[in-house]
């Protein structure tokens, strides 16, 4: 029995080592188990930032934290591998893309393009395709949520084709005797022999985080993903951002500005009304004195979050119309409102566009 027991406490003991030393995928990516595929990815991409090889050249440490990244977010950005992994840990996941022979990509640039770091360090001095430019169109809903748009790039890529080609071909000077002592200098295109190439066009997913309060014209730039060149590396891709005009808010920086049509009575009675957000949430607005057509009323941090820091927002500043009734008023009615408004007649003439002094 003691045998028994002593087995039983080793067992227990080399589970829990083996427990330890597994690699939790959640924690290094910061999130928590019940994270949402968004938060996760959003969590891969700032975390990939900081710790890129191109930030931290020589970072041993850093750059092993970048590959534990990658495996990670290949791990739990898929359903499928997120519930093996959840099921039988990093073992059984590991263990399953062995039979299936998945994994072993590069998520950093797939996904995000390597956000224009340079993967050569002679790149400068080689040719290089063009650079393609295109636009795409976000809704203030998804620059104030943050959301994530997924392209589909079909590329051309240089794959080897059979025979040989002209190559590297450059300008030389060469001399020619022309007798009597005289000789002629002239330029000649000299080129080198080089194994064939094609052009095959190619399907590429790449995904774009749109990020919460990203500006109208902003870049993001996909290395390597542009225009290919035969003797050199591909341009780049960029995508930019377009704003789409929204039904309710207008933005301005990172205030936003909307327009609320009140009854006449309302104005003179008081009123509340709650208007609907970009995330959904109700701002209440509120008045119980008298509200003057043309009156903004200011809402503090109900505007856009800042791009830099998301935790920071602008303002919601909000513009009151006033409609008043459109059917006539009898004599009875003029004067139950002439005794309860004790206003006097104003017949104030002045040119509305320029600054006005009062005598």
């Amino acid at each position: 029995m003691k045998f028994s027991a002593s087995w039983l406490v080793v067992c227990l003991l080399f589970s829990l080592a083996l427990e330890a030393l597994a690699k939790d995928y959640y924690k290094i990516l910061g999130v928590k188990r019940s994270a949402t595929i968004k938060e996760i990815k959003r969590s891969y991409r700032k975390l990939a930032l900081k710790y890129h090889p191109d930030r931290n050249e020589g970072n041993k440490e850093s750059e092993a934290k970048f590959q534990e990244l990658g495996a990670a977010y290949e791990a739990l950005s898929n359903e499928e591998t997120r519930e093996i992994y959840d099921r039988e840990g990093e073992e059984g996941l590991k263990e399953r893309q062995n039979k299936g022979g998945r994994g072993g990509g590069d998520p950093f640039s797939s996904f995000f393009g390597g956000f224009g770091f340079n993967d050569g360090q002679n790149r400068n001095e080689r040719p290089r395709g063009a650079d393609v430019t295109t636009h795409i169109e976000v809704t203030l809903e998804e620059i104030y949520n943050g959301e994530f748009v997924e392209i589909i790039r079909y590329k051309p890529v240089t794959k080897e084709a059979p025979g040989k080609r002209r190559c590297n071909c450059r300008m030389e000077m060469k001399t020619q005797m022309m007798g009597g002592g005289q000789f002629q200098l002239f330029q000649e295109e000299v080129c080198d022999k080089c194994a064939n190439k094609k052009f095959v066009t190619e399907e590429f997913k790449l995904e774009i985080e749109i990020e919460v309060g990203v500006r109208h014209g902003h870049e993001y730039r996909f290395s390597g993903e542009g225009e290919p060149h035969i003797d050199g590396d591909p341009g780049d891709l960029i995508f930019k951002i377009d704003e789409l005009k929204h039904g309710l808010f207008e933005r301005r920086g990172d205030d936003l500005f909307t327009n609320i049509t009140i009854s006449l009575q309302d104005s003179l009675s008081g009123f509340s009304v709650e208007i609907p957000h970009l995330d959904g949430h109700k701002v209440l607005i509120e008045r119980r004195a008298i509200t003057p057509y043309g009156l903004v009323i200011h809402q503090r941090g109900e505007g856009m979050p800042h791009y830099d820091d998301n935790n920071r927002r602008g303002d919601l500043y909000v513009t009151v119309d006033v409609v008043f009734p459109t059917h006539e008023l009898s004599d009875d009615e003029r004067q139950q409102v002439t005794g309860i408004l004790r206003q006097e007649s104003a017949n104030d003439i002045y040119n509305g566009l320029q600054p006005r002094h009062v005598a």
